[in-house]
């Protein structure tokens, strides 16, 4: 099983990528700011992190910059309502992003093409 980090404080929208990937056959862990995402991220091992940069504490500039800058490679999707910040997303070496509102089925597609092209990604699948 693939474990998912969600890192957004919009509780109804987390709650809603949670219950499609629970759906999926994923384990989605929930969190709602960027302090409570690098905790939990040095607790456990996640196949993929979904992203919000608008967070309290830490936002997700910050989360992102600390994660890469320990080391930590799982990737990571971010998921914006602010416009044209594709290459400044990119260059901050998230995997990919997705403008809100977006559609599961993106988010779903983004994070199995990640996970498939991750070769630490485990081997049992989801």
């Amino acid at each position: 099983m693939y474990q998912i980090l969600i890192v957004e404080d919009e509780i109804h929208l987390a709650a809603f990528v949670a219950k499609g990937f629970r759906k999926h056959g994923y384990i989605p862990t929930v969190v709602n700011d960027g302090a409570q995402a690098l905790v939990a991220l040095e607790d456990k091992h996640y196949d993929a992190v979904l992203l919000d940069l608008g967070l309290p504490v830490k936002d997700g500039w910050t989360v992102l910059r600390e994660l890469r800058e320990r080391g930590d490679t799982p990737p990571v999707i971010v998921m914006t309502a602010l416009n044209d910040v594709s290459q400044a997303v990119l260059a901050a070496k998230a995997n990919d992003f997705l403008q809100k509102p977006f559609r599961f089925k993106m988010l779903l597609e983004s994070v199995q093409n990640l996970i498939q092209a991750d070769p630490s990604a485990p081997t049992s699948g989801k």
